[in-house]
């Protein structure tokens, strides 16, 4: 009987160190590759399901569950297991001796966390993937709106941030253009995702916008074909996305009153609930109730400038009087309370006491290269210029 059971105990710990030969064979691609020579391995690849822990993954699968305690303390100071989030992959690699050999869970896009067996526990490491980076022109014409004629969510939010200060894409037209030179990165041979924009254009109104990726000194941002910063003290539009239901006007019927009078603002219609951005730096004035304009919040800006937002549905955490907003921070919400029909952004700009059209205000840049950057800038622009005309608007290559 003992030499039986000696037997099995070493028939055991030789599969486990068989599982990890095997283990070191792969090409340390993530979650999601084969697991190459384990032909003694029982390999199980999913993603995580709404509401489930590794406990529950270990239950549906019928793995052992008493070395949770062992994995979860290795994977301390590396990644807490018990955050792992519903649609991620992982994989579990289990001995003929059902024990865990390995176990895998990508963490995000970059990186997965990775516990082999050692002894009686575990080795935790966070690996990065090494993504090949490939170059893409895509090339399109606004027909609906820029989110479903791009197709790409990251690409629709990326090309906006790019353009914030000089394209408003609440007021897009059909026929209006876009031309993106961009990062696609590759695992394995598989697409994963998009990577940063390296230059693009964009054609609105009759207009064309250029926008280039530079780096100086250790620090990217992006230029217009001038070397000035797409940045500007302003951002065009306070909310992305909408549409514009009223503009700066002496004279509007109104809605509710059924009078003519000035509307001294732009009003975007989007729904409740939608972020409004502060689109300068400044400071909260008033945050609070105020007739028909309902909630409503006053930001005060260098130069003397002053924004307004009315009919807010409420504000964001923490904005009250006296607080700073950098630009971009959300200072509340899109809603209709006083004097509205439905819901909207009642948006009014101020310098100097004097109403001004939002749409028609011009934001100076904040810097402009030169010297040595200028002339590595202008060498830049011409290889990116040249991407640029290869791609027509059906996102083909000339």
């Amino acid at each position: 009987m003992k030499r039986a059971l000696a037997g099995i105990l070493i028939t055991c710990a030789v599969l486990a160190l068989f599982g990890l030969w095997a283990k070191s064979l792969k090409d340390n691609g993530g979650p999601e590759n084969g697991m190459g020579a384990e032909a003694l391995l029982r390999e199980i690849k999913e993603r995580i399901k709404p509401g489930e822990s590794l406990y529950a993954i270990f239950m549906r699968h019928g793995v052992p569950t008493v070395e949770i305690e062992l994995m979860r303390e290795a994977a301390l100071g590396v990644y807490r297991l018990g955050r792992m989030m519903a649609g991620r992959p992982y994989s579990i690699c289990i001995n003929d001796c059902n024990q865990v050999v390995s176990f895998t869970y990508e963490i995000d896009d970059d990186s997965y966390i990775s516990l082999q067996r050692e002894g009686e526990g575990f080795i935790a490491r966070k690996v990065s993937y090494e993504y090949e980076t490939r170059i893409a022109h895509i090339g399109g014409v606004i027909k609906e709106n820029l989110f479903n004629d791009l197709g790409d969510p990251f690409l629709t939010y990326a090309l906006s941030d790019i353009f914030a200060w000089q394209v408003d894409f609440t007021d897009l037209k059909p026929g209006d253009a876009f031309k993106v030179v961009v990062e696609e990165l590759y695992l394995n041979g598989q697409f994963r995702k998009y990577g940063r924009i390296l230059s693009a254009l964009f054609e609105t109104e009759g207009a064309t916008y250029n926008a280039y990726w530079f780096e100086r000194d250790g620090q990217g941002e992006y230029y217009d074909g001038e070397g000035n910063t797409m940045r500007r003290a302003f951002l065009k539009a306070p909310l992305s996305f909408r549409r514009i239901s009223s503009g700066f006007t002496k004279k509007r019927l109104h809605p509710i009153l059924k009078i003519y009078r000035p509307h001294l603002g732009v009003d975007y219609a989007a729904p409740a609930g939608t972020p409004v951005s502060a689109p300068a730096d400044g400071v909260v004035e008033f945050a609070g109730r105020k007739g028909a304009n309902g909630n409503l919040i006053i930001l005060r800006h260098p130069n003397g400038y002053k924004t307004y937002y009315g009919h807010l549905l409420r504000f964001a955490k923490g904005t009250g009087r006296g607080r700073k907003v950098a630009q971009g921070d959300v200072i509340g919400f899109v809603g209709s309370t006083g004097r509205s029909t439905g819901p909207h952004l009642d948006y009014r700009i101020k310098k100097g006491g004097r109403n001004i059209n939002p749409l028609a205000l011009k934001s100076q840049p904040s810097r402009k290269l030169d010297g040595k950057f200028r002339r590595e800038f202008e060498a830049l622009i011409t290889n990116m210029d040249k991407r640029l005309a290869s791609i027509d608007v059906n996102g083909s290559e000339t």
